[in-house]
């Protein structure tokens, strides 16, 4: 189970402090767990037995099953929370099978002729994902691929290999109605960074090879922990108020970072997940992420010396992902320290001298995930989404919606002349 360590030498917050601010925040935990009326459009997440229950995943399997037995490909079309769960899983755990292949994610000409040139010569699908099919980077995308399947296959076949994610009574169910295309749910009251526990999310996975009764076991063990925890203990609140008072104490960034580079898109979930979630009314920490240790060599320098205008969340697994020792070849290398090593090891103690010398600079918030699989991605999703949900309520902002998401989008439209 997933737990929380601080290493802060400065002790910036004490933990009378912090327990003082999870005192405070109790109303709106206890209204978190209960749910609220005023989101109620915003919280068929809250509950995993919503839109993952054993019924819903029977379904998921099934269509994942057949597109498994006829696919080389599935393309997945969507942008931000349509593609940001399940690719940030995919990319973690998925080997062979289906490739999993994204678009409606640019528009860019040369990334989507590249994304073209690699289904040549393969059998594939398409799951245009849209809660509201009016954004343009997936309604393009869906036009480009429905021409290629129409090149490739019969009418009849590709309308079998296309696939739609939208909301009921939209104008993609309409269109799937009139093509003959499969359509599935994307849950009206589940805003995209909320839908890794859903059609959205899971469906990719399953086609992708993940054990998606798993993570979503995973979610409903963090969901039934934060639900019957209170304020004195419960994980999420304590993210939540130290996230808020750090934010108070000038801490305008917080560094998502780990040293396993699986987690390269969990960190383009979880930065979408506050960056959208906190970032209105002139408020909200700015969440950015790094990839260790590589980046200890890009921004490592900053981080020690630069201005202190960060605070660091760390990921670290506890149970090895692989191992691989390194040996003597004889040459005269100067490396021979490392000689029966194991680089678990060696990564390890790269982590430990890190938050070492990172928390004499700036705070250090440690998560212990148990392992790298499904069942702990489950975990996470679930944890991150209520802690963005507190941490928004103690912020004083709406943690659901996105007003600032549609202001570029009036002057795109008009230049294209919509």
């Amino acid at each position: 189970m997933l737990n929380m360590t601080l290493r802060d030498t400065a002790n910036r917050v004490d933990e009378n402090a912090l327990r003082q601010a999870m005192r405070e925040a109790e109303p709106i935990l206890a209204r978190a767990q209960a749910g609220e009326a005023k989101y109620a459009d915003s919280q068929g997440w809250l509950s995993l037995e919503q839109w993952a229950s054993d019924a819903w995943l029977d379904q998921i399997e099934a269509i994942a099953d057949r597109v498994k037995k006829t696919c080389d490909a599935f393309v997945v079309i969507g942008v931000g929370g349509s593609n940001n769960a399940a690719r940030s899983v995919i990319e973690a755990l998925a080997e062979g099978g289906v490739e999993i292949v994204y678009a409606g994610n640019t528009l860019s000409p040369h990334a989507l002729n590249k994304m073209l040139r690699s289904l040549e010569g393969k059998d594939y699908a398409i799951d245009c994902i849209a809660k509201n099919f009016e954004t343009l980077e997936p309604g393009s995308s869906f036009r480009i691929l429905r021409e290629a399947m129409a090149k490739k296959y019969s009418p009849e076949e590709a309308a079998r290999r296309t696939i739609c994610t939208g909301t009921y009574g939209s104008s993609l169910e309409k269109l799937c109605e009139a093509e003959g295309y499969t359509f599935v749910p994307f849950p009206t009251d589940v805003g995209g960074r909320y839908s890794a526990f859903s059609y959205v999310g899971l469906l990719p996975m399953a086609v992708a090879g993940i054990d998606v009764r798993a993570l979503v076991r995973g979610g409903r063990d963090m969901e039934r922990r934060l639900h019957e925890e209170g304020a004195k203990t419960n994980l999420a609140l304590r993210y939540a108020a130290l996230r808020n008072l750090y934010h108070r104490q000038g801490y305008a960034l917080e560094m998502l970072a780990s040293f396993e580079p699986q987690f390269r898109w969990f960190y383009k979930w979880w930065v979408q997940l506050f960056a959208e979630s906190e970032g209105k009314d002139g408020k909200g920490i700015f969440p950015v992420a790094a990839e260790y240790s590589e980046e200890l060599h890009a921004v490592g320098q900053y981080l020690q010396d630069g201005a202190p205008l960060m605070f660091e969340t760390f990921l670290d697994v506890k149970e090895p992902t692989d191992h691989l020792v390194i040996r003597s070849d004889g040459k005269k290398d100067f490396f021979d320290y490392l000689n029966g090593k194991d680089f678990w090891d060696i990564n390890r103690a790269a982590f430990d001298a890190t938050v070492t010398a990172h928390s004499a600079k700036m705070p250090c918030v440690i998560f212990e995930v148990g392992a790298l699989d499904a069942y702990h991605f489950g975990q996470l999703f679930y944890f991150f989404q209520f802690a963005c949900y507190l941490s928004g309520e103690i912020l004083g902002i709406n943690p659901f919606d996105q007003p600032g998401v549609e202001a570029y989008k009036g002057w795109m439209f008009k230049a294209l002349g919509k």
